[in-house]
């Protein structure tokens, strides 16, 4: 067992959030969500999985087979064409997101959290960032794959955690990472690099599918699996209902975000101005703009006041 102190942590993580508890899993039927339901189950009081997606998707599909091998309790929280845009425009007034890959990524989980009848949910997330789950982490440039896994990290903690805590306290809910918890994380750091990145697409998460296979679980390591937002058919019915529009994605997003009155009022008023980029960065730019006392609005006006008073733009130099 060359990983045993990791998969002793990432156990006692599920241990530690559901023992004697009624938990539900945000379960996608692979292996990240399959190891934290079949851990779960030794120690929680109940144990239910909770898949979203369309009736036809990949996710349900896995997440129903997965839960009869598993012989736990198994529940679809169904997204469809008809629901597709309320659900979309109850995410957005629950988490006050408008960024269009983080509600296709995160609204999953949003509407686990909405349908699970247990306060305690327990989610995978995680898992890809540190173990190499990702498409873009196979990088034969050193650079590049640094660059990738820094930003897929720091994108998780700024972006992506803070939008399933607003969701989960929307609905009064707890939410556990497991393969956040800080024990994992620090046996984690105790790997060679090059142990946790993957060589081929095939060769992702290697260490994480030798632990859940010394963990008891073998029939796990191997379940296949596609990013939430396409094995759920989120981004699919989300481009559907757009379509019906006829506007792009990122439009349909900011038309209902626009339509719940999100929008500095003052915007509402005057002409706008639609403004795209990198989450990140608008995760640090509102703290900065926090400390002054400044909201979007008031940030860009000045920045437009003194470009037009410049007369050009080499002050950004």
């Amino acid at each position: 067992m060359r990983y045993e102190a990791l998969g002793n942590a990432i156990e006692d993580a599920v241990r530690r959030a559901c023992e004697g508890k009624r938990v539900g899993i945000a379960f996608s039927g692979g292996m990240d969500s399959g190891l934290m339901a079949a851990l779960a189950s030794k120690y929680a009081k109940s144990v239910t999985c909770y898949t979203c997606g369309s009736d036809d998707s990949f996710d349900v599909a896995a997440g129903r087979e997965l839960a009869d091998i598993l012989g736990l309790p198994w529940v679809q929280c169904r997204i469809s064409e008809e629901n597709i845009e309320d659900t979309v425009r109850e995410m957005i007034f629950a988490t006050k997101v408008s960024d269009p890959f983080t509600i296709s990524y995160d609204l999953q989980l949003f509407c686990v959290c909405r349908e699970a009848e247990e306060r305690v949910i327990i989610t995978g997330q995680g898992s890809d960032e540190y173990f190499g789950g990702c498409a873009n982490s196979v990088n034969e440039d050193d650079s590049q794959y640094r660059e990738f896994t820094d930003w897929g990290l720091e994108r998780l903690e700024k972006v992506s955690i803070p939008c399933e805590m607003s969701a989960a306290a929307h609905f009064k809910k707890k939410l556990y990472y497991p393969y956040l918890d800080p024990a994992v994380v620090e046996e984690v750091g105790r790997l060679d690099p090059d142990e946790l990145r993957p060589k081929s697409l095939e060769d992702r998460k290697s260490v994480l599918k030798t632990v859940v296979s010394d963990l008891g679980y073998p029939v796990l390591a191997h379940r296949t699996k596609k990013a939430s937002q396409y094995g759920s058919s989120t981004t699919d019915l989300i481009r559907g209902a757009a379509r019906k529009k006829g506007v792009r994605y990122n439009r349909f997003i900011s038309d209902i975000y626009e339509g719940l009155g999100l929008r500095n009022a003052n915007l509402l008023r005057d002409a706008a101005v639609d403004v795209r980029m990198d989450p990140i960065l608008l995760h640090d730019a509102e703290e900065l703009l926090e400390r002054n006392g400044l909201t979007h609005s008031e940030a860009v006006a000045l920045f437009y006041k003194k470009m037009v008073r410049e007369g050009d733009l080499r002050f950004l130099e």
